[in-house]
């Protein structure tokens, strides 16, 4: 069936995860190896807790608060002692 937010550990990969958009951050711009990319954090829940989710460039654009979405080789990373969770380059985030 999947993976559940609440047993998420930093560093775990391979992750499949069906949840909610509870809210999207502004994108912010950067530049790097002389490339203009795009970052936002979105907020998504399951029936067993929340997590931040980091969006990257063209995600950015098809996820919406409110949006239904399943993460598929996903992958778990901390950030200031928060666990966050991202497709990354090998998995992906598509609309349910």
């Amino acid at each position: 069936m999947g993976d559940k937010i609440k047993d998420l550990q930093p560093k775990q990969g391979k992750i499949i995860l069906h949840a909610d958009v509870i809210e999207v951050s502004n994108a912010k711009e950067f530049t790097k190896f002389g490339k203009i990319g795009r970052v936002a954090n979105a907020t998504i829940k399951d029936d067993t807790g929340k997590i931040k989710l980091t969006l990257w460039n063209d995600e950015i654009d098809k996820i919406k608060a409110g949006s239904k979405i399943k993460i598929q080789n996903g992958y778990v990373n901390e950030w200031q002692g928060e666990k966050q969770i991202t497709a990354g380059r090998f998995g992906s985030i598509d609309l349910i």
